[in-house]
Parts: structure tokens; sequence; C-alpha cells
């Protein structure tokens, strides 16, 4: 039943991921139709095609390797300016006809003058007023945006759904002085997530100090402790200093005296960030809030997360090599690692397989895992690099501003945006994803993330 249950959070989780590539898609693929624009492919997966059907001028199907998807729109690329063509002539129609120089001197050229001969061989005359790179400046910003805000318009809708209904859920210390809940008999570093001593781990030095759980905390240093987080306080700031610590037990006054000891450990909860701060081993009492929300606390929410994911954003080579350590086993995989597609899946799996979670809060985590990969893949996308949809973005707008200018200044149109002459920044950009997808990838399969005990 364990397996069958492991199997079923996997498949949610991949169809749903597979349902977001194909909405995704669509935001690409219907503005474009809109727009008048000719989109021949429309598929889910890169590599040998599994299945395929072609309505009107469209090629819809499902490719093997169900990693991504993509739409082929005719026109991405302008044929570059005359110096660079093989053959300039004009049809019996009177509409030129461009034709691509096959070979030039000189690596990044090639790659140009490949990728520009490759884009044309399909593109016939009548193609002329339907080509992506002659739509106006702000049609392509929407087209290309269009992808990306689809993931995100997903991740909002399930937000707004969990916290309507479930709400979000948070663990504050109870009021008042502090009652301890829990003492850490040993020192463990966060990084290593885990839970049980290990022989080589030091005393904690609440364990030193004598403290049990039940223990109500009166003071520190002589300064009296009315709650939790001036304690924390007190505690993080003493570094490896003396401690006396004032509680009662059973209503009797006691004291215990030990020294704490430097450890990194997160800011907050919420802040995953570590520093170097007073360590002493012990959890307070605490109590669940639940709170709810609609459309506006969703947005307030989704904005706390896009800072976050700016932030992770700028930090992933860093944490993807962090994984590739932990791959050879030069250090144990950070709780706080980024995961791939198959590492959500394993997280569902584990998710809906284990037996003391309600089932309430399974549906719960499927759904904020689903959501969170949206978020993050609309996010991701735009980033303004090529091969990435923010890449295109960044370009249109770069046209829309050098447009404008020439206007104001006087001068003669500088036209489209040559997109084309980025592509060698685009391969190298799709080379480093490739590498750093492949080590997230055998990093969730030799060692995954754990799910938190």
């Amino acid at each position: 039943m364990t397996a069958l249950l492991y199997l079923l959070g996997v498949v949610i989780f991949a169809f749903a991921i597979l349902a977001s590539i194909g909405l995704h898609e669509l935001g690409h693929m219907i503005p474009a139709k809109k727009f008048g624009g000719k989109v021949t492919q429309y598929f889910i997966g890169f590599g040998p095609t599994v299945w395929s059907t072609r309505r009107g001028e469209t090629e819809y199907g499902v490719k093997a390797i169900p990693l991504g998807g993509y739409v082929k729109i005719v026109g991405m690329l302008p044929p570059g300016a005359t110096d660079l063509a093989d053959e300039v002539t004009t049809d019996e129609d009177g509409q030129q006809v461009v034709r691509v120089r096959k070979s030039n001197t000189g690596l990044f050229t090639q790659l140009i003058s490949d990728a520009r001969a490759a884009e044309w061989e399909t593109i016939t005359p009548a193609d002329n007023d339907r080509l992506f790179y002659k739509m106006p400046w702000w049609k392509k910003v929407i087209v290309m945006a269009g992808g990306p805000t689809v993931n995100i318009l997903i991740a909002f809708f399930i937000f707004w759904g969990v916290f309507a209904f479930y709400g979000q859920r948070t663990v504050e210390p109870d009021a008042g002085q502090p009652v301890l809940d829990q003492v850490s008999e040993c020192v463990i570093p966060y990084v290593d997530n885990r839970t049980t001593c290990k022989d080589s781990d030091p005393v904690s030095p609440a364990a030193q100090a004598g403290l049990r759980p039940g223990d109500v905390i009166t003071s520190f240093n002589g300064t009296a402790v009315t709650g939790w987080d001036q304690l924390r306080t007190l505690i993080r700031g003493n570094d490896d200093g003396q401690a006396v610590i004032g509680y009662e037990r059973d209503g009797r006054a006691m004291t215990g005296t030990t020294s704490t000891t430097v450890e990194a450990r997160p800011e907050s909860n919420t802040d995953e960030t570590l520093h170097q701060v007073g360590f002493l081993g012990v959890t307070p009492t605490t109590h669940e809030v639940v709170t709810t929300g609609g459309p506006i606390y969703t947005i307030d929410q989704m904005g706390t997360m896009a800072k976050e994911t700016v932030s992770a954003l700028a930090t992933l080579p860093v944490k993807v090599w962090g994984v590739a350590e932990a791959i050879v086993g030069v250090k144990d995989r950070a709780a706080d690692s980024p995961v791939s597609i198959v590492g959500g899946g394993r997280l569902a799996g584990e998710t809906v397989s284990e037996e003391g979670f309600p089932v309430a809060e399974k549906a719960v985590f499927l759904l904020m895992l689903i959501a969170g990969f949206n978020f993050f893949i609309g996010m991701f996308n735009f980033v303004p690099l090529l091969p990435l949809d923010g890449g295109h973005i960044a370009g249109a707008l770069w046209e829309a501003i050098r447009r404008g200018w020439a206007r104001l200044r006087g001068r003669p149109d500088p036209g489209y945006v040559d997109v084309a002459r980025l592509l060698p920044i685009a391969y190298c950009v799709a080379a480093c994803l490739l590498v750093m997808g492949v080590v997230l990838i055998v990093g969730d399969l030799v060692v995954p993330v754990q799910l938190s005990s």
C-alpha cells in the first residue's frame, strides 16, 4: 500500500508539472496566433516525437523527454543585414528574398549564420507579414511574457485556494515566561538535518546546566526573562560566554550554570540564512496560529516569495555546486538546497506515502509544492538572458527604447533588434542550465533532500 501511495504522489506531481508546461506554452501560442503570427509546432517534451497530430498549420504533439516544451513561432530571428546574406533578390510578387550565407569565418559567426539559415529555410514569401521579429515591440513582450505569466497565475490561484480554505499555519512560542518543551542532549550542526545524537556530538550547554522539559526560564545572566523572543536574543548574543540560568521546576526556584557555544543557525523560520550565534539547546512550548486570507493577502505573500526567489536565483550556481559536492561525498546535502523535477516527485511520493501525515495536510503539501514549482519556473523565465523568455522580452524592450530615442532625436529608424547576435550567449547559458539540471537530477537520485521529521 505504501508503494502504491508513493507512486500516486509521483504521478500526481508529474501530471501537474506536465499540465503546467502545456499551459505555459499555450501562454506563448495563443497571443502569437492572436497577433497574426504563424505557429508551426506545439510540443510538450524534447527529443524523439512520441505522438503528434496536425490541426491547420500547427503540429501538436508529445516528445519522449518530459522536461519542458516549446512552440515554434516563425521568424524569431531576422535574416540579418544584406552584407550577411549570400543573395538578396526580389521575387515575382515584388517581395525581397534573402538567402543567408551558410559559411562564415569564426565560430560564433558560423553559429549565428547557421541559426539564421535554419530559421529561414522554411519561411516562404507568403509568411512575410507574419514573422515574429516584425511584430511591434509590445506584441513581442506579450507573446514572450505569456508563458511565465501563466505559471505565476497557476501559482496564484493555488496559493489563494490554500490560504482561503486551509490557511497559512505558523508555530509561535507560548506567551509569558518560556516553558521548555525540548532540551537537546547534544549539539547537532543545523545543516546535518538530523535529530539523533552521534557519539562524536558534544553535550549541549542546556544539558550541562541540568535543564529539563517543563522547566520555566525566569532569568538569564541576571536579566529577568519575560518571553521567548527576549531569551532567544540573550542566548544568541552571548556567543560562547558563561550563562547563569534561573528557572523554576515544580514551583521551586533553581539555578543552572553553563557556557553557550557558537553555532551556525538560521536568522528565523522564514530566513534560512545562517549566522554564527550563541547556542543553548532549548525549545519552548508552542501553539499553532492559522491565518487565512483572500487575493490581496495572497498577492502580499507572493511579493515576499518573489524577493526570496530573486535571492535564491542569485545564489543558485553556488547551491548547485553544493549539491555536486554532496554527490561526490565532500559534504552532506543542505536541507535548503534546490531540487529538480525528479526531487519534487520524490518529495510528493514520500509525503503521500507517509502514514502519520493527515490526508488534508498531504493534499495541502502537494498543492503548495506544485504552486512553488510554478512560481519558480515563472520567475526564472523572466531572467533577461537568452534562451529564456526574459531574454526575448529584454530584446523587445531594447528595440522600443532605441526606436523611441531615435524618434526623439530625429534620427532614422534603427530597425529591429537582431537577437541572433546574442545566440553565443544563449548557447553558453543553455549549456550552464543543462549542467545544473543534470547535477540536480543526479543529486535527487543519489543524495535526495529528506522531509523534516
